[in-house]
Parts: structure tokens; sequence; C-alpha cells
């Protein structure tokens, strides 16, 4: 691993690590907020995706994430969006490739060769987090728009391993809606039956955890009815009994702005987890 940054941060250390992933097989870069510790002590982890376009950098540098990190005494981690470099599969649209990777597995080439993001999202980060770091392995997860899909996700087929999930502007069922539908086509292929696997909708009927969850979603939100759709997960999770809290907020749309707006009540349901 090689250290990139490193900033004084209320009390705490905001970083950015490189390292090569052998599940992607490239290198990847993630961003590491941790609070004032004592030697010796381990702390909680809340993991954060991003959405499209976006990298390690944007939550770490626009959402105020460390003031709320260094209140609870929980650890951050941003990594980046997609797999990167030269040799990784792209494409010229802001939807699909680097910096859209979904957080799922792809089956289909070019993509399969290195857009694994769940895997490494789930299991390889963690793993690298709780070896080299003040990490213990109680992990929450959260995320934001395509981040919010893969945090939803993640939660979902992974009973147990998260105490907590919430997202902002989630894509909630991504087989319903464009930006859902042209990147499991390529990643996936066309057979629907195995984009279940990857539809936070679809997951909640088989899922085996009733973990509660948080969305919060902006009314002014240029993509709301054609590409989020909240509803969609709601109106499952009534009929299925699952916890979920749907809070609309009118005036506020898909930015960081909004993001920032309501993070300290995500950290804040992410803690009463985490520590509890």
């Amino acid at each position: 691993m090689e250290r990139l940054e490193t900033h004084g941060c209320f009390g705490g250390t905001q970083e950015v690590w490189k390292h090569a992933s052998a599940t992607l097989g490239c290198e990847m870069r993630f961003g590491l907020y941790t609070p004032a510790h004592d030697p010796g002590e381990r702390l909680p982890v809340v993991y954060w995706l991003s959405g499209l376009t976006c990298n390690e950098q944007n939550f770490i540098t626009k959402a105020g994430a460390q003031a709320h990190a260094a209140r609870h005494r929980v650890i951050v981690v941003a990594p980046d969006t997609s797999p990167r470099g030269e040799g990784v599969a792209d494409d010229p649209a802001y939807d699909l490739g680097q910096g859209a990777g979904f957080y799922l597995n792809a089956t289909q080439a070019p993509w399969a060769a290195h857009y694994r993001m769940h895997d490494y999202v789930v299991t390889e980060l963690p793993a690298l987090i709780e070896a080299e770091f003040a990490a213990s392995d109680r992990r929450s997860i959260m995320g934001h728009s395509m981040g919010g899909h893969g945090a939803l996700v993640a939660a979902l087929r992974h009973p147990g391993r998260y105490r907590a999930v919430s997202a902002f502007a989630p894509i909630v069922a991504p087989a319903q809606v464009p930006w859902g539908e042209k990147a499991f086509s390529a990643y996936l292929g066309p057979d629907r039956t195995a984009w279940a696997e990857w539809d936070a909708t679809a997951l909640l009927a088989g899922a085996a955890e009733r973990l509660p969850i948080l969305i919060d979603q902006g009314e002014a939100d240029s993509f709301l009815e054609d590409q989020l759709k909240p509803w969609i997960l709601t109106e499952e999770a009534a009929r299925l009994g699952h916890p979920v809290t749907l809070r609309r907020h009118p005036g506020h749309d898909h930015s960081y702005y909004f993001i920032a707006s309501f993070l300290a009540d995500h950290f804040a349901h992410h803690a009463a987890a985490l520590q509890g």
C-alpha cells in the first residue's frame, strides 16, 4: 500500500491510500478517515459508496463527514466507484465503464475481467482495512445514487455482515430504470433473471435479515421520476414487512448539498447500531 494524502481533521486524520487489488486486477484508491483513538483501540467502520462519475475524493471533500465521524468515533472508508487503468474496459458514456462500476460482479466480456466491485467492497477492502488499520469488524454501509444501490444490495445479500444500512437518493430498482437496464445489460447480459441478484427491490423477498433501511430523497432531484423511483422499494417493503424509512425533502436535489444537509442523521443511525 502507498499513502497518497494525509490531513489533520477534527482531531483525527483524513488519508487517501492506493493498493493493488487482487479482486479487480488493478490499483485502487480509497479515502480513510480515522478519529482520535487510544493505542490499540479498534473502532467501528462506516463504508461509503459514491455515485456515477465519482471517485474516492467526492465524499471526503464535499460531504463534511469527518466532523460526524469524529463525534461518533467511527472510521469512514470511501472507495473509488470502479476499477481504473489503461487495461480496464471503459465506455465513453458517463454511466458505463470507469466511474460506473455499479457495485456488482460482471459476468460479460469485456467487463468480467475487472468489474467485481461487489466482492471488492464486501470482502477484499474490509479485510484490508481490518488488518492494516485501527478497525474492528463492526461494519455498516451507506451510499448515494449508484452507491446507494450498492449499499442496499451489499446489506441484503450478506445478512449479519453490516450493523446498519442507509442511502441518499438510491437507485432502488435498477432492473426497472434506464441507468440500471443499460449497466445490467452490459455487465450481466440480457438474461433478466440474473439481474435480480443485484436489484435491492427484488432481493427484499428473500432477505434473511430485516435490517432497517433509512433513505433520504430530495423532491427537487432531476432523476427522481425516471431513474430513482424510491416508491418501488417502499411499496414492496410494506408488502413484505421489511422496515424502511423514506424521508422526502422539498427543495433538495441530487447534489452533495443534499447529502451534507442530512448526513448527521445517517451517522447517528449508523453509530447507534455500531456502538449499541
